[in-house]
């Protein structure tokens, strides 16, 4: 009896562990591209005044400018457009633009990119941008720095200074408020 009982077992425990491996779900790896935040507020303890979300692409040995080429519209990231939310009316560079969220798009240069706040949300990349959907077009300088940076990084200012950084390149994007 013992041994009728312990058998069963033993097999409901095998046909349980075998099912369970057939309907495991499948996850890919990790990305190599991984999705961060950044967030803007005045101070430490006050309410956040904007938030970016974009995916940090790594050099891996390549050159910047085959990754984010001069002259030519780059998501500012990798996979999907990177996205800019302004909990209030903004001013960035001088220009008005609502509050919402919005695609970050840039056009980087050798001395200045040009920042683009886009109303096209939801979108992979830069493929399918849309320059009538421009809600603001903003010049920032380019600085060099003297140490790289492996992976592209977003970080604020407690200014409001929005800082895009890859390889040497440092771009600062103006205050907004």
């Amino acid at each position: 009896m013992k041994t009728t009982k312990l058998l069963t077992t033993i097999c409901f425990a095998l046909v349980m562990l075998l099912g369970l491996n057939a309907t495991a779900q499948k996850f890919p790896g990790l990305d190599a591209s991984p999705m961060d935040a950044v967030i803007y507020r005045a101070d430490r303890n006050g309410p956040a005044l904007a938030k970016v979300i974009y995916s940090r692409p790594q050099l891996k040995g390549r050159d910047l400018s085959s990754l984010a080429p001069n002259g030519k519209v780059w998501r500012t990231g990798a996979n999907e457009s990177s996205e800019i939310t302004f909990y209030n009316d903004a001013t960035i560079g001088g220009k008005s633009v609502k509050a919402g969220t919005y695609t970050l798009v840039t056009i980087p240069g050798e001395k200045e990119w040009t920042i683009i706040i886009n109303s096209d949300i939801n979108t992979w990349g830069s493929f399918s941008y849309d320059q009538s959907k421009d809600v603001a077009r903003v010049m920032a300088p380019v600085s060099m720095a003297n140490d790289s940076i492996e992976a592209f990084a977003i970080t604020f200012e407690k200014d409001g200074t929005m800082y895009l950084g890859w390889d040497k390149v440092r771009v600062a994007v103006p205050t907004f408020h």
